[in-house]
């Protein structure tokens, strides 16, 4: 996931997470990505919204997913590798109570031998197929498998392993103490025999004795004061089992979000729909491009694919978009949102093409339904949203408005918005405005032109709607009377002409 560190899971999510869920319909990606498991649908989560900074950080991560989507299958085996050794491990100690020596080393014994299994199967991964990875991240990967998991590894922690059950009993040294008790308890590697010696009848070269069977008290001796002599190796290797775990866990977090990606690509390669690897630019080279760009939460609702939009707004800090009711406005608003998350996460994009400049932070500002609590009204409501983002956003950033200030009369409404997008551009913070308020949309045409751009909601001359978006100046119609048609059958009566005056 990075060049220089691990993902963390434990980072804290942005403060308006919980908007930008809701406003880009986030929950319909993360639940593509995940299928179900709920440990993809965190890191997914995570790893989307707390997006990179750095262009070389996304390219990193982007060739790594390169290697994943031409080695899907791969990718998916050492991820289930990973987390049967997470899963296995759990049923190994299940079995055991950690409340002894001798239970903790029966236990990491057990699982070490199981881990060891494991590690070399996933050191067979890298032998047979370590070469068909091209990224930075693969490569590293698989040579750190081919340096740390040798035969000589494997080698001496199975004959660790084969020494601690102790087939032949503990040897442990120990020094007296205060009142002769044992102190400073030490297990000792055993002496080596050979066959000649273990079948000789010759008196052996140490002192013995033997427990009767029903010496309850000197079983309970022994087993005290074996449990002295091995509590640092049960100590020692619980850790180790602890370190190879962590291992385990790592990998598992490391590719969960290539394998949501998968997940999500394989769904949308199902229905034919595009995707792209994006350019991104830094923060200051103010860009945003695409062709083809659609709401891949809206394409993974439907039976049939999204309408993509290509839109050019290079050097502009305005995209203000108008028109047609119900013509695709803000379905292109989430979309633009949607791709510029997981351009900056390092993911594919829902477009055919798609470049833009890493932005400092993305803020939505939707409408929202009424108070239920009646503590205050939509306009109060919307500008304290808009004072939070405010106080959050900064330079590069960017913020996506949806029918913002409609709650209120066109005149105050435009108004209130004007005083707010103009200081945000001047700051240098990307706005994309979807309006109906024709007072906004064309006082802001006249003014800023050069600085922004007008999209239009495309309307045919029979009134259907193409779901694209055409470049050209705002009109003082959304055409609400195609609604009035589609729901009534019948277009709205003409006002009646003014009644002649009489004059008496």
């Amino acid at each position: 996931m990075h060049r220089d560190q691990d993902f963390d899971l434990e980072r804290e999510l942005p403060a308006n997470e919980q908007d930008l869920t809701q406003d880009l319909e986030l929950d319909t990606l993360f639940n593509a990505m995940a299928t179900g498991d709920k440990f993809l649908l965190e890191v997914a989560k995570r790893a989307v919204l707390l997006s990179l900074a750095d262009p070389d950080a996304m390219v990193y991560r982007q060739r790594v997913l390169a290697d994943c989507l031409e080695q899907p299958a791969i990718v998916r085996e050492i991820y289930d590798l990973a987390v049967e050794a997470i899963e296995g491990k759990k049923k190994a100690y299940g079995f055991f109570f950690r409340d002894s020596p001798d239970m903790i080393l029966n236990g990491s014994v057990n699982v070490l031998e199981f881990f060891v299994g494991i590690l070399k199967r996933l050191r067979q991964i890298g032998d047979e197929h370590a070469g068909k990875f091209r990224s930075e991240g693969f490569v590293r990967f698989f040579a750190m498998l081919a340096q740390e998991l040798d035969d000589a590894y494997f080698e001496t922690i199975e004959d660790h392993l084969r020494r601690l059950r102790f087939r032949r009993g503990a040897l442990i040294s120990a020094e007296l103490g205060k009142g002769n008790k044992g102190i400073r308890h030490v297990l000792r590697k055993p002496l080596e025999q050979s066959w000649k010696e273990r079948l000789s009848l010759k008196t052996p070269r140490s002192y013995s004795f033997t427990i009767p069977d029903r010496d309850e008290n000197g079983f309970k001796a022994l087993e005290e004061l074996r449990g002295k002599g091995i509590n640092v190796v049960a100590n020692a290797l619980a850790q180790s089992t602890d370190h190879i775990l962590g291992f385990f866990s790592m990998v598992r977090t490391e590719l969960a979000f290539y394998v949501g990606c998968l997940n999500l690509h394989e769904q949308l390669a199902e229905k034919g729909e595009p995707t792209s690897v994006p350019v991104p630019l830094a923060p200051d080279e103010l860009a945003f491009s695409a062709q083809g760009l659609y709401d891949v939460c809206l394409s993974l609702h439907l039976d049939a694919r999204a309408v993509g939009n290509d839109v050019n707004a290079d050097e502009k800090v305005l995209v203000m978009i108008s028109g047609a009711n119900q013509g695709g406005k803000s379905t292109f608003l989430r979309g633009v949102g949607l791709a510029q998350l997981m351009m900056q996460c390092g993911m594919f994009v829902p477009a055919e093409s798609f470049t833009a400049n890493v932005c400092n932070g993305v803020f939505t500002h939707y409408k929202r339904e009424e108070d239920v609590t009646m503590e205050s009204g939509k306009l109060d409501e919307e500008l304290s949203r808009m004072s939070d983002i405010a106080d959050a956003i900064t330079p590069h950033g960017i913020v996506l408005c949806n029918e913002s200030f409609a709650s209120t009369n066109e005149r105050e409404g435009s108004e209130i918005a004007r005083q707010i997008v103009r200081p945000l551009m001047e700051a240098g913070i990307k706005v994309f405005f979807v309006t109906h308020m024709f007072d906004l949309a064309h006082s802001l045409y006249v003014e800023a032109a050069d600085h922004a751009l007008f999209l239009r909601a495309e309307r045919r001359p029979d009134g259907r709607r193409t779901f694209r978006l055409l470049e050209g100046e705002p009109l003082p119609t959304s055409y609400g009377e195609d609604s009035y048609r589609r729901i009534f059958g019948t277009a709205p009566d003409a006002a009646p002409e003014p009644a002649a005056e009489v004059r008496r």
